[in-house]
């Protein structure tokens, strides 16, 4: 057997090759991920119960004495069948009841298997059984109950020989036993299971199963010892409360990551201790306990991972920028006065970019706010110092965008470029060598910025907008730009909770702005349901009334192009950031087909609400210039219309758009919702957000719907998209497209938690600031670092 650690993949562990393939495609590729891959709930103790007390539809467990067994082939279909007729008559008298019979029936196609488990059991021989009761022709009946087969107290007798030695009869093979007592067998089988997230490919017990094998193997044990296909092959409980040897391999296999002081003080389980409580728990109260462990070892190594990232920032040297002159100009002519929350940022980061450590500050505002005012107040700050200055946006459209209001806003008394992929090389080369020559200025740039032919050694200030669109190799890769690490400044609209922001963004100085400038309007928002045509058709009417009065519409689309191949988008530049089947709640019917920009577009073409009106299409396939020449025919009215996909979320500004309709609005994460919903209503006008929906009444997504429609605060709508998806959906996949680490912690509901990690991991590193006596703890923040780059700002 081969030496297996947490790092083995798991296609060389497993010889079904299905299985392989049906958890890669859940993101589970090695022992660690399928460690970590933890049961959403367990299930509640299975009752005792005699074969009279059975009751339809609760579970229940009884011990059970065989009295026969056959296998028939099935007629109506391909297969075979195997029935077992048993009894209760111990568990009967134990309860001073009558003795009942049953059947346990077990169906394959295959007769391997259906041969497999007749050889299991005897007549005679005695179960622990586990599973619904039911009826057929009148009998009760388990189909495909779980079963342990109990060891007899003594062993059978052996067989009659004859004189030459031959056996009478053909020996049968040797019974391989789960239990050595009823007691024991009951104890196991009514003891909470564990409960996994799946697909059509592969069930929960399949998941536990492997689970189950892989433990085995870690603590050296064969995990065939005992029913391949029994879904309770539970030792691990057992290997940590009563195998010593097994107990310590699998603490060598697994080792702590907390400190041992802390996991004391917290009253905290080993680690291997607790996987074995998890995917094998022996008691509610066990699980949660391990769950509480692994929750508190997350936020333990996401806190040590930002203060050691705050402490690595604050050690390095940047520009000291101390001249406010031109800062303060740009700011007197303005056509309007600085909201308060404005003024105070502004001189924040006055003050932190006049010291010679590099800045570190977030700042969070609502779609709206004037974050791109602040912004371009400090990068003139850098420029008024001396040195340079580069914003970095996500998207052409944007930086774009940005580029003209600087250069009009600035009115020539600095120079501003634009720095972008699409550029002709001569336009290119000429931004290049300005940068390259150390001149004060200001680039706007989108990923260009991080290639190595853009250098800019006096560069003193880093702007990154949308900060959720941008790794931290990324990030790194401006500060090598310089001759010393640029101050930072991240923006973000996207609403983050303030426990999120300090879970995330612990090494970064926090700023929110929450007032709106004056003169916008709040903007209204309606769930619409698909399939009322009468609230579609009213609504498309109240559309075109907005464009024959000279205003602008989006109409937003999760695909490009129809695809009846699949569900999910197909990695296209502008794909959406879509929940998965766990986040939106059960579903009585199959999900539909989600709607395409293609589709929509030939659909409202056809509808008597838009005839004589052009419509437009964006999505993320388009060139720069086809970008260009669409948003210019949308801002003039040539085509007041645009379908289009998610590629408008971020930064799009037109100031006649007032209406959005979104469709499959119920597949999106609410902070998402809530960015586009602010791509309306920018120009002091009446607007509307019209979220079209397929959701089920009384479900997850209608209720998450309903909490879009009721708010347009953004940090109420955050907390509350938290608690309906949890902290990896919200920070991880559905922002950054990248796999977040953290499986448990719910910065929501944890804080208290947070918090508490955050001051012993201070505690920690003040006096091993490099973790160097903490190997397995460094090597988990490196892990975490690497795993969870977009969160981390400075690394």
């Amino acid at each position: 057997m081969t030496n297996t650690t947490v790092d083995t993949p798991l296609a060389a562990l497993l010889t079904n090759k299905r299985r392989v393939s049906a958890l890669k495609a859940l993101g589970v590729l090695t022992v660690a991920d399928a460690l970590t891959y933890y049961p959403f709930r367990v299930t509640d103790p299975v009752p005792v119960r005699a074969l009279a007390e059975a009751r339809f539809g609760e579970k229940m467990a009884c011990a059970v004495d065989v009295r026969a067994l056959r296998v028939t082939p099935m007629n109506a279909r391909r297969g075979y069948r195997l029935e077992v007729l048993v009894d209760d008559a111990p568990t009967a008298a134990s309860r001073a009841m009558q003795p009942r019979t049953a059947a346990l029936v077990f169906f394959s196609h295959r007769k391997s298997y259906v041969d497999w488990m007749a050889s299991r059991l005897r007549a005679g021989l005695q179960l622990v059984i586990s599973g619904d009761p039911s009826t057929f022709n009148d009998r009760l009946q388990f189909t495909h109950p779980d079963i342990l087969t109990v060891a007899p107290a003594e062993p059978p007798a052996a067989e009659p020989q004859l004189a030459f030695g031959e056996p009478a009869v053909q020996p049968q093979p040797r019974l391989r036993y789960d239990v050595d007592s009823v007691a024991q067998g009951l104890a196991r089988a009514t003891r909470p299971r564990p409960v996994y997230h799946a697909n059509s490919r592969i069930s929960s017990e399949h998941i536990h199963e492997t689970i189950d094998q892989v433990l085995r193997l870690l603590a050296g044990e064969d995990p065939f010892a005992a029913s391949p296909v029994t879904a309770d092959s539970a030792q691990f409980d057992e290997q940590f409360a009563l195998g010593e040897a097994a107990r310590a391999r699998l603490a060598e296999q697994i080792p702590d990551v907390l400190p041992e002081p802390v996991r004391t003080a917290k009253h905290l389980m080993h680690r291997a201790q607790a996987f074995c409580a998890i995917h094998e728990p022996q008691s509610v109260a066990d699980f949660k306990r391990a769950i509480e462990t692994m929750r508190y070892e997350e936020a333990f190594v996401c806190q040590c991972a930002l203060l050691m990232a705050r402490g690595r920032a604050a050690a390095s040297n940047a520009y000291a920028c101390a001249d406010v002159q031109l800062r303060d100009g740009y700011i007197e002519r303005l056509p309007f006065a600085l909201t308060n929350g404005q003024r105070e940022v502004i001189d924040a980061i006055g003050t932190d970019m006049g010291r010679a450590h590099p800045m570190q500050r977030l700042l969070q505002g609502e779609v709206g706010s004037g974050k791109t005012v602040v912004a371009v107040a400090a990068m003139l700050q850098a420029v008024g110092s001396g040195h340079q200055a580069v914003l970095v946006a996500p998207t052409q459209v944007l930086a774009e965008q940005h580029f003209h209001s600087i250069s009009e806003s600035v009115g020539g008394r600095v120079p501003v470029h634009l720095l972008t992929g699409g550029m002709k090389l001569a336009a290119r080369r000429k931004v290049l060598a300005v940068a390259a020559s150390g001149e004060p200025c200001i680039v706007v740039a989108t990923h260009a910025a991080f290639s190595k032919s853009f250098q800019a050694p006096n560069l003193a200030l880093a702007v990154i907008d949308e900060q959720h669109r941008f790794g931290v190799e990324q990030r790194e890769a401006l500060r090598a730009k310089s001759e010393r690490d640029p101050h930072l400044l991240v923006m973000t609209a996207t609403p983050i909770p303030r426990t999120a922001a300090m879970t995330w963004f612990g090494d970064l100085d926090i700023s929110w702005l929450t007032e709106l400038p004056g003169g916008r309007k709040p903007i209204r928002t309606f769930v619409i349901p698909e399939a009322d045509a009468h609230m579609m058709a009213d609504m498309f009417w109240h559309i075109r009334r907005r464009i024959d009065e000279g205003e602008r519409a989006y109409i937003i689309c999760p695909r490009i192009e129809p695809d009846e191949a699949g569900d999910e988008p197909a990695g296209e530049p502008d794909t959406p950031e879509l929940l998965d089947d766990a986040a939106l709640g059960e579903s009585t019917e199959p999900r539909p087909p989600l709607h395409a920009v293609v589709e929509i577009a030939e659909r409202l073409q056809s509808l008597p609400q838009f005839r004589g009106v052009r419509l437009c299409t964006l999505t993320g396939r388009d060139d720069d210039a086809a970008k260009a020449r669409i948003m210019a025919d949308f801002e003039s009215g040539a085509t007041p219309v645009m379908v289009a996909t998610t590629v408008v979320e971020v930064g799009v500004d037109v100031p006649q758009a007032s209406c959005i309709t979104i469709f499959d609005a119920d597949r999106y994460g609410l902070s998402q919702l809530h960015q586009l919903r602010g791509r309306v209503g920018r120009g002091g006008t009446d607007s509307w957000a019209f979220l079209v929906s397929r959701a089920e009444p009384g479900t997850v997504a209608q209720e998450r719907l309903e909490v879009i429609a009721g708010s347009l605060d953004g940090a109420e709508i955050a907390s509350r998209d938290l608690e309906l998806r949890g902290a990896g959906d919200v920070l991880g996949d559905a922002q950054s497209g990248g796999k977040s680490s953290l499986k448990l912690l719910r910065v929501v509901q944890d804080a208290r938690m947070i918090a508490d990690a955050r001051a012993s991991a201070q505690e920690l590193l003040a006096h091993d600031p490099d973790l160097a006596g903490h190997v397995q703890l460094a090597g988990a923040v490196l892990d975490f670092t690497r795993g969870n780059e977009q969160y981390l700002t400075s690394n």
